[in-house]
């Protein structure tokens, strides 16, 4: 309980209201700058008091009122002053990346900037703030430490990773986020992706319409998105009646040193490949690397193609055939599900089309 009881709650008003009136009219009272100040009046701790001024899902709506009421009522100056008024507060997104399968994550991957682009692009349009956290949480009490620093009114998380069990959990606590990532079974939680199955099929039949049939598939199919890109690339070989051969199946990670040994791997072994479906762009020029590095010609000796259309795919040499993801489109949906999810309405998931994008690394 906030309070005691509703008269303690009352009497504080009254007693600060009736200082009001004794004091200057034009500035209302003397102003309190403090957290600590709210805080001792309301009864509660300061780190309460801050969720409660940020919007938090971990303070009830009774107790935001009153610590609201409390801030007007005693011309409350600090550095939450604007959260405080009649007005809505400008609502602010926490953008969380969890490593990927309990890896480190890494922000500076070329696609994950384009897809934080996209939803900055839509934050700004809607007239709400982007933060970045530097969390990077693996279970779901690392997720509740996130959502308990209190500096967020909903959250994006840009993959599943390891979780997915605990983001349902999540959803039961009936905290505002969304997720960009895959749609998976017994999924409780919205989710925004691109068609992965269906864009793994179309890497891998264009590789298969050029005459290809020795298709190496690189990537790490531990990964949600990536599993289901794979399956789309056993579903393409199995209807143009080409055997999925295990050997030809090698995990790499979204890097491009760790696709470079990927290629090293399957040489030492001797394993014949003519063509290549990377899991990933970064994943798809580590490829040509190794590839180039160790005699062989891309695309006259194996074609490549990769997943995402990252901003620099079309400046890489050769330049990089790929399957397009809309990150812009991607961005405006997570920004508008995320923003009703907030005011708690209903949102589902959604899975995007993806496009075949053919340059020089196929051949044709």
């Amino acid at each position: 309980m906030l309070f005691e009881d509703e008269c303690k709650f009352l009497k504080i008003l009254s007693m600060r209201r009736k200082n009001e009136e004794n004091n200057d009219p034009n500035n209302g009272g003397e102003p309190i700058y403090r957290l600590e100040d709210l805080a001792e009046l309301a009864g509660v701790s300061v780190s309460t008091v801050s969720r409660a001024l940020n919007n938090s899902a971990l303070v009830s709506d009774r107790t935001k009122r009153k610590i609201r009421e409390i801030a007007q009522a005693n011309n409350y100056e600090g550095r939450f002053r604007d959260r405080v008024s009649g007005a809505q507060p400008t609502k602010t997104i926490s953008v969380v990346i969890p490593p990927p399968q309990g890896r480190e994550s890494r922000i500076s991957d070329p696609f994950l900037l384009d897809l934080i682009g996209g939803i900055a692009d839509a934050l700004r349009e809607a007239g709400a703030d982007l933060l970045i956290s530097h969390t990077a949480p693996t279970d779901f009490d690392e997720i509740m430490g996130t959502i308990g620093a209190g500096r967020a009114d909903g959250m994006i998380f840009v993959g599943q990773s390891t979780l997915h069990t605990h983001l349902n959990a999540l959803a039961r606590q009936n905290i505002p986020f969304v997720v960009w990532g895959a749609k998976l079974p017994n999924q409780d939680y919205c989710a925004v992706g691109s068609d992965n199955r269906r864009g793994g099929h179309r890497a891998t039949s264009h590789l298969l319409r050029l005459g290809r049939r020795k298709i190496a598939f690189i990537g790490d199919v531990d990964a949600p998105e990536v599993q289901l890109r794979y399956q789309g690339y056993c579903d393409a070989l199995s209807e143009a009646g080409v055997k999925l051969q295990e050997e030809l199946v090698q995990p790499a990670h979204f890097y491009v040193e760790s696709a470079i040994e990927a290629v090293e791997i399957l040489l030492e072994r001797n394993v014949e490949f003519d063509g290549i479906c990377a899991a990933a762009d970064l994943i798809a020029v580590g490829t040509i690397r190794g590839l180039l590095k160790n005699g062989k010609r891309v695309p006259q000796d194996v074609s490549v193609i990769g997943y995402d259309d990252i901003h620099m795919a079309d400046y890489f040499s050769p330049s990089l055939s790929t399957i397009r993801q809309d990150v812009r489109k991607a961005g405006r949906l997570l920004v508008s599900k995320i923003l009703r999810r907030i005011e708690g309405e209903p949102v589902r998931s959604e899975l995007l089309p993806t496009e075949l994008i053919i340059r020089e690394s196929c051949g044709a």
